[in-house]
């Protein structure tokens, strides 16, 4: 399934009509957004969507500075330090392996490399806007070794998607829990219905709540 290309949170954008669009829609949360003052997060355009997923696979659940290690290892193998699905999938395990990553973590990115060679994964970013939200959610998810969350992550930070709720993510509940007063974390549930107030610039709300959970740190 295709869709027209999908509005992007790319440079040059201005967030003040939509932070009002989003108080407007609901005046708690926009209480919440003015003590934060102004927060933007915009999308990174540069890399392909392998290399993207390549980088988010081998940082899963590992400390910035042990990934950054690892990944460059990895890159290590391959001409120019630059690793291509083909490259990827003709190299042995045991040189990844050795390189760092973990047995899950090899059999995911020659997962992804196969993925990307037989057209399951678009080759290039423009090719992954022409998709809609759903369409990458199944493709990506389809790799072995990545989550919604890692996919969610994807859509905000690499296509800059405008409606986008990481509701199981737990500086969003977090973030959550402040704007709203409440002594717990949300569920998703709770999160997802709340945030249904906030469409079609859900991307956005969330860049205010992952503020609120860091104390107010503006961007």
């Amino acid at each position: 399934m295709t869709a027209m290309p999908a509005p992007t949170l790319h440079p040059p954008f201005d967030p003040a009509p939509v932070v009002a669009e989003l108080a407007a829609a609901d005046p708690e949360l926009g209480r919440a957004m003015r003590r934060v003052g102004p927060v933007v997060r915009l999308a990174a355009s540069r890399g392909t969507p392998f290399d993207a997923l390549l980088r988010s696979i081998v940082y899963q659940q590992l400390s910035g500075k042990a990934a950054g290690t690892i990944l460059g290892r990895v890159c290590a193998l391959f001409p120019k330090s630059r690793p291509t699905p083909i490259g990827l999938a003709a190299t042995a395990p045991d040189l990844l392996r050795a390189a760092g990553l973990s047995r899950a973590k090899t059999l995911a990115v020659h997962d992804l490399a196969a993925k990307t060679l037989d057209g399951t994964i678009p080759r290039t970013t423009a090719g992954m806007h022409r998709l809609d939200e759903e369409e990458i959610i199944a493709r990506l998810t389809a790799v072995r070794g990545v989550g919604r969350w890692t996919v969610e992550m994807f859509l905000m930070f690499r296509l800059g998607r405008p409606d986008v709720l990481p509701a199981t993510d737990l500086g969003i509940q977090k973030g959550f829990a402040v704007a709203f007063g409440k002594r717990k974390l949300p569920m998703p549930a709770q999160l997802l219905r709340r945030g249904e107030r906030w469409r079609p610039w859900r991307t956005v709300a969330s860049w205010y709540l992952w503020a609120l959970a860091e104390g107010g740190t503006r961007d």
